[in-house]
């Protein structure tokens, strides 16, 4: 070997620089490849937790230029350019929230509709549970009516792009059973008054609202400190003859959970239980000034009086006025916004005060979390981006479309 490299001219020494050279060159190529690669992939990655489909290469190169410049934010917001963010990835991250089984499927409906809009248009995305607010298709038949979602079915039955045909309107321009100050967002939708407000005493709609949007059931805000006065009749003081059982399970949810609820005390889901079993062409029904109940003799549905008999020395109802008793004691956590006065009348105050509270921005951002990053937040990595998404969300007016790029953005590489 010696005796060859002395005759080629070429020192031990050299070949073996040369060698180095030439490794070192191969391991530097790989490596350039290998970040390439990772930007391309984490561009694939961004737009399939977006739009659910692979990006067009013309996308995808741009993207991955975006992600090279640090401009990771901006790759997501041009993945949610594609139809399907909106039709597919939106659609199917609130339609849970539509009913009692927490179904995905289930048809698009106006709750549906009404919070892509929002998402679409940049809206502040609190104004979903309390703004005379509706989406519809433009152009799409048979118009809405309070009465069907057949316009809804029909679409997305048709294939059109929501992200182009939605159109903001109002409740009650289209509802002739809701005036303005009776309309309260999704909560008032015809999708949640079929969920919610149909039948029992309305608490349900006050509890899937708390659920959906605070993240959060009865027994995470069970607090048996608060004072029991506006507890209804229908609630037993001694559940099968022990008092104890209400004194310490029963007051935990009712004593703050009724006095809220109460702004529900005019609506009902109206439907004919005879030739109707599922109520699927019910409507909401809400009771303006001047129209009284024959059963209570007030403006509060009879739904809210029954069971009376259970504990006739409980509240009765007699308006939609409702008080927020968790503004004190432990649940005063979940961040109350002092400029709102903790009381009111009627579904949009007290809805206005639920979407206002820290809990509500939180819930939001831990939703989007988990639905583009596939997981719940986990370490403490996790934590801090929730949080910084949490100001970002409400220091930046509350556009949930930032909130879904910036989180797509974090778990781009996992």
């Amino acid at each position: 070997m010696t005796k060859h490299l002395a005759k080629t001219g070429i020192s031990h020494k050299t070949s073996i620089v040369g060698r180095l050279i030439t490794l070192l060159t191969g391991v530097c190529v790989f490596i350039a490849a290998s970040v390439s690669a990772g930007s391309l992939e984490q561009a694939k990655r961004i737009h399939d937790r977006i739009a659910g489909v692979p990006p067009s290469e013309e996308v995808l190169v741009q993207m991955r230029d975006l992600i090279e410049d640090g401009e990771g934010i901006e790759a997501a917001l041009l993945a949610m350019q594609n139809d399907n963010f909106y039709n597919v990835t939106l659609k199917n991250w609130v339609a849970p929230w539509t009913n009692r089984e927490i179904n995905v499927f289930v048809p698009l409906n106006d709750y549906i509709a009404t919070v892509i809009g929002v998402v679409r248009d940049e809206l502040d995305y609190r104004r979903v549970l309390y703004d005379d607010i509706l989406y519809v298709g433009n152009g799409v038949s048979p118009a809405y009516a309070s009465n069907s979602n057949a316009h809804y079915e029909a679409l997305e039955s048709s294939g059109l792009s929501l992200q182009d045909v939605l159109q903001q309107t109002t409740q009650s321009s289209v509802v002739t059973e809701l005036p303005s100050e009776a309309t309260a967002g999704i909560v008032t939708s015809r999708a949640a008054a079929k969920s919610f407000f149909i039948a029992g005493t309305n608490r349900a709609n006050f509890r899937f609202t708390l659920l959906n949007h605070l993240c959060m059931d009865l027994e995470q805000v069970h607090d048996i400190s608060r004072i029991p006065d506006r507890i209804r009749q229908d609630v037993s003081r001694s559940p099968g003859g022990d008092s104890r059982v209400f004194l310490n399970n029963c007051l935990g949810c009712h004593s703050g959970m009724d006095p809220m609820a109460q702004a529900f005390a005019y609506y009902n889901y109206e439907y004919d239980s005879e030739t109707d079993l599922t109520g699927e062409n019910g409507q909401i029904r809400y009771n303006e000034v001047g129209e009284l109940d024959p059963d209570t003799g007030t403006r509060v549905t009879a739904k809210h009086h029954i069971n009376s008999a259970t504990f006739p020395q409980g509240f009765v109802i007699p308006d939609d006025s409702w008080d927020n008793y968790w503004r004190a004691g432990q649940n005063k956590n979940l961040g109350w916004d002092e400029s709102l006065p903790g009381s009111g009348s009627g579904a949009k105050t007290m809805l206005q005060e639920m979407a206002h509270s820290e809990a509500f921005a939180h819930c939001a951002v831990e939703k989007v979390f988990k639905a583009v990053c596939l997981r719940e937040p986990g370490d403490a990595a996790d934590r801090s981006q929730i949080d910084d998404m949490v100001s970002s969300f409400t220091g930046g007016g509350h556009v949930l479309k930032n909130t879904f790029a910036e989180a797509a953005d974090y778990c781009k590489g996992n």
